[in-house]
């Protein structure tokens, strides 16, 4: 069979692909079958990914375009393949054959009836005896697939699922730049950001030939890593916030003397430790702030309206304003205390000055985190 070109495609099916010789040729031989029974005007193409088996002459002799892809790397090998595709609808599925490419109507429907982003489910199909490792069936997928859930709203069963598809439009939306495994993540990061219109349906996993390219622990922590890059609220304004909240409340209940809770008394060492935590925490919000900023700049995450008013109201001027004044604060704290110490000798000010200090380095933050933030959207504000 051949890529059907005597009518406008319709229908790319693109497949990365890395030594699967025992298995690309009948992908390929499914997919036009698909194809063909379904009277869709289609093409299938192969990205390869320096393979040096027969890959890509058995995937030749079925009829497919061959893409080759010299840079490693599965979202490289599917950025090539579908930059070439012609489809208004792009469906993507390994070339290993644990997907089955005779089930393309699946995906294809939604798409037709409006749907922008439509991602397979594994867990809601069939996965056949020894097709999933039951690490990565009941604790890693489930808790990868939870976790973005969380954090980016996906409303996915199974983040994971190799088989996908979306119209040629969404992908141009969703512009995804990973080289490696973590392009799944990233299409559904960015299609749930962009608040695409998404579905899942079910799809059957079989048993796979030849040898896995997947780690468990070492995918599994590149997943999580990449949400996390992906998503700075929860890596550093929600623990940075924490933080620094209850080092503050600390602070000011510790200012004028020991604390009793709960029978306990805290002393001094107790509002050293605020301090700490009062500075790590406000030190989180600014790398926080630097990682958004950076990413919104680069395009890695979609507009945000809090960064948007904040940036309408935030510039270089008023951060220093606010950053002299903090220091300006400490420092009468600091006066204060010595005009006591002069006229009435050693009182044990210790607390006021912890306190002064922390204002102090504060305020000394806060002038140079917005000379970097200014430095940073520089790039913006000359577009």
């Amino acid at each position: 069979m051949k890529n059907n070109y005597s009518h406008p495609i319709e229908v790319s099916i693109v497949m990365p692909c890395l030594n699967e010789e025992e298995t690309i040729g009948a992908c390929v031989q499914k997919a036009f079958k698909a194809i063909q029974e379904n009277g869709i005007a289609g093409e299938v193409i192969v990205a390869d990914n320096g393979s040096i088996d027969k890959s890509v002459e058995l995937a030749r002799e079925e009829g497919a375009k061959v893409v080759l892809q010299r840079e490693k790397g599965y979202g490289c090998a599917y950025q090539l393949g579908i930059s070439e595709a012609k489809g208004k609808y792009i469906i993507i599925g390994d070339s290993d054959d644990t997907y089955n490419f005779l089930d393309i109507m699946k995906f294809v429907r939604p798409l037709r009836e409006g749907y922008e982003f439509v991602n397979g489910s594994r867990i809601r199909g069939e996965i056949h005896n020894g097709a999933m490792p039951f690490l990565h069936r009941y604790l890693g997928n489930p808790t990868l697939s939870f976790i973005l859930s969380i954090f980016f709203k996906s409303s996915f069963s199974d983040v994971y699922c190799g088989m996908k598809a979306f119209t040629k439009n969404a992908y141009e939306k969703i512009k995804p730049v990973s080289c490696g495994m973590e392009y799944a993540l990233e299409l559904i990061i960015r299609a749930s950001g962009l608040n695409l219109k998404r579905t899942e349906v079910p799809v059957d996993l079989y048993l796979r030939k030849g040898e896995s390219k997947l780690r468990t622990f070492r995918d599994g922590w590149r997943s999580l890593r990449f949400m996390l890059l992906y998503c700075p609220n929860y890596l550093f304004f929600v623990p940075g916030g924490l933080f620094f909240l209850t080092g503050f409340a600390g602070m000011c209940l510790l200012l004028n003397g020991p604390f009793i809770f709960l029978h306990h008394k805290f002393e001094f060492h107790a509002m050293i430790f605020s301090s700490m935590l009062v500075l790590s925490g406000f030190q989180l919000i600014n790398l926080g702030f630097f990682a958004k900023t950076y990413a919104l700049m680069e395009g890695f995450l979609t507009k945000s309206s809090f960064f948007f008013k904040f940036y309408k109201i935030f510039n270089l001027e008023k951060g220093i304003l606010l950053g002299g004044l903090l220091i300006a604060l400490g420092i009468l704290i600091v006066l204060s205390i010595v005009k006591t110490w002069i006229f009435l000798g050693s009182i044990g000010q210790e607390r006021k000055e912890l306190f002064a200090f922390t204002i102090i380095l504060i305020g000394i933050q806060v002038i140079f985190s917005s000379f970097l933030i200014s430095l940073i959207g520089m790039k913006n504000k000359q577009r």
